[in-house]
């Protein structure tokens, strides 16, 4: 078999799912939608901004003249602490459940003009703290069994507000995807006794093909089953569960490759890439997570330039998952960029 010509099938092992892999049909010529290029912020402060420092938001509270990070309850948030404990259900066809949760909004710097790969070393190290603050804060109430870091970054994946922020949903069920993740892990663990990313990960290390970046606590790779074109992932090299098992010097390490990461994309079409990116940690349900291992996902639609994208469509929607470039060929891109920012090479 040759993977970088012939069509196949990778399979997913975090959730039983496989992708199709086409590479043949990346020399296909495009000439379907082409984006704008978003146009980044240049100001550092927008009186129109709903999270700059001293700005009014929607709902009438103002924001403080924070210095550094800024958590604050979402104002429009998709699950509520308070709701009825109640199931409907007719039969098993029909079902419904409450659900109860927390949504904050994370602001990353008061600086409306930065992004993630522009922030200072300290900066981005206070993110990750604060990251690591809120779950400690949130794990410690009785109804919450999962906590959802994520960021969605840029128009392309429906950011509704340039100002640098990322997003905490915290919520009494486990996720779909965590779900999935949790029962392929277990079922891994208690087979070998040992994490399947922990073992996943060395696998990589010894082939070397999709690694992107590797630090001294976490690689970032190219997943072998990867759908999206530039999709990453971030992998703690230590078998921990959450956050909370991270040291001090784990902490640190975790921001400078989410960063290094993040200035990859950027250099790669030039542009201010857009992305969706999460924490996938282990349940706070008071059960056994000695199965979880704690790593990042990165979901980038950009496929061929700054103004093109992925779109899951067609047999993606109605079949499989199915990508042109092949996993090995974006992670050598990615890791062949400069590890500096492209607006900073002068």
């Amino acid at each position: 078999m040759n993977l970088e010509y012939s069509p196949h099938r990778r399979f997913n092992p975090l959730t039983n799912e496989w992708v199709l892999v086409s590479p043949h049909r990346s020399k296909r010529p495009w000439q379907g939608k082409e984006e704008k290029v978003p146009v980044p912020a240049t100001a550092t402060y927008d009186s129109t901004c709903y999270l700059c420092p001293g700005n009014q938001r929607k709902n009438g509270a103002k924001n403080p003249d924070y210095k550094g990070t800024f958590v604050f309850e979402n104002d429009f948030a998709a699950l509520l602490p308070q709701a009825p404990s109640a199931v409907y259900q007719t039969d098993e066809l029909f079902r419904v459940e409450m659900e109860r949760g927390i949504c904050r909004v994370v602001c990353f710097s008061p600086d409306h003009s930065l992004s993630i790969p522009l922030l200072s070393d300290k900066q981005m190290e206070a993110v990750v703290d604060t990251w690591k603050a809120q779950t400690q804060e949130l794990s410690q109430l009785d109804f919450i069994n999962y906590i959802q870091i994520f960021e969605n970054k840029g128009e392309l994946m429906g950011c509704s507000n340039p100002h640098p922020h990322g997003q905490i949903w915290a919520s009494q069920s486990l996720p779909v995807e965590i779900e999935k993740e949790d029962q392929s892990q277990k079922e891994y663990y208690q087979k070998y006794q040992r994490t399947l990313l922990g073992d996943y990960l060395k696998q990589e290390q010894k082939k070397n093909q999709r690694i992107v970046i590797e630090s001294e606590y976490f690689v970032a790779l190219v997943p072998f089953w990867a759908i999206w074109p530039f999709e990453t992932m971030i992998i703690a090299k230590r078998p921990i569960g959450s956050l909370l098992a991270m040291s001090l010097r784990e902490s640190k390490d975790l921001a400078w490759i989410y960063q290094q990461l993040t200035i990859r994309y950027d250099n790669l079409f030039q542009c201010s890439f857009p992305y969706s990116a999460g924490i996938h940690q282990s349940p706070f349900n008071g059960n056994d997570q000695q199965h979880w291992h704690l790593h990042l996902h990165f979901y980038p639609p950009l496929l061929r330039s700054a103004t093109v994208r992925k779109f899951m469509v067609g047999y993606e929607m109605l079949a499989t998952p199915q990508r042109d470039i092949t996993a090995e060929k974006s992670a050598k891109m990615l890791r062949e960029l400069p590890n500096f920012h492209y607006l900073h090479n002068e």
